[in-house]
């Protein structure tokens, strides 16, 4: 038997029950794939994530939602960093080495920025009212034009007219596994959307819902579609540099903060801040 140290952390959290909740394994040697999702099952978090040595990384890390392992996403990729750098002398600039790259994060205290992969984007086959029903609103309530958006982990970023319609959407899963579904590189498929809209200067309101074994799940703080959001931007050819405040997750009683910014160049980065909860381990 095997003691396995853990930590559980809040991501773009302001007070200590806020924000996206993040188990990280701190030495997952030892832990085959079956377990570490098993694991992930076990702590039914949005992600867990495993950390293991790297000779190309400051860390390696792998990361599982409870029915799969993804290649990046943010809210684990800033959590994991803030547990690297207390387990080593990583300092504040700690690179990650994960499924879709070599991932670098900054620290200033607890907020933890990540600079995202350059993003690549393609056209939504569905029509605006095919998004709209998926979504359980009005074909008035879309804003401008969606586009599916990768920085690491793709999404389906789709703008609403008002922060109204975004507080009213209602996903229908069967519409959802229809329009919004992608392929895992490793087989599969995945079913996300992201809904945002400006809700004041500088500011945006953002709603991610996901299917997870069938059911429609809202998440607190997505850090990926957050990124995935700058991308849009860009492909928008909004004027750089832009920095924007993302509210989320007040649906679900865990308000997210999360900080974007694209500079100039077009390098989009994603930020926030970062709790530890708890410590514990399992035993294998």
């Amino acid at each position: 038997m095997t003691a396995y140290a853990f930590r559980i952390l809040n991501v773009f959290a302001e007070t200590p029950l806020g924000g996206n909740p993040l188990a990280v394994f701190e030495d997952a040697r030892g832990i085959d794939d079956a377990t570490m999702q098993a694991l992930a099952l076990q702590f039914n978090l949005s992600e867990t994530t495993f950390i293991l040595p790297s000779t190309a990384a400051s860390a390696r890390v792998r990361i599982f939602t409870p029915t799969f392992e993804m290649p990046f996403a943010g809210h684990p990729t800033l959590g994991t960093a803030h547990v690297v750098r207390s387990l080593s002398d990583a300092g504040d600039a700690v690179t990650l080495e994960m499924r879709a790259g070599v991932i670098a994060v900054r620290a200033n205290g607890d907020e933890w920025t990540l600079a995202a992969k350059a993003p690549q984007r393609r056209p939504v086959a569905a029509s605006r009212q095919d998004l709209a029903a998926m979504l359980g609103l009005d074909d008035g309530d879309l804003g401008a034009t969606p586009l599916w958006v990768d920085t690491g982990s793709e999404h389906l970023v789709i703008p609403l007219a008002s922060p109204d319609a975004v507080r009213r959407t209602a996903p229908r899963g069967d519409l959802m596994l229809r329009h919004a579904s992608v392929t895992l590189p490793a087989g599969g498929s995945r079913t996300m959307a992201y809904v945002w809209c400006e809700s004041g200067k500088g500011r945006v309101l953002a709603r991610f819902f996901f299917l997870k074994q069938g059911a429609i799940v809202e998440d607190p703080g997505t850090g990926s579609a957050c990124a995935n959001l700058g991308g849009w931007f860009i492909a928008q050819g909004t004027a750089l540099p832009l920095s924007r405040t993302v509210s989320q997750g007040s649906h679900v009683g865990r308000p997210s903060k999360l900080y974007l910014d694209i500079d100039a160049s077009g390098s989009v980065r994603v930020a926030g801040d970062i709790i530890e909860l708890a410590r514990g381990s399992v035993t294998l």
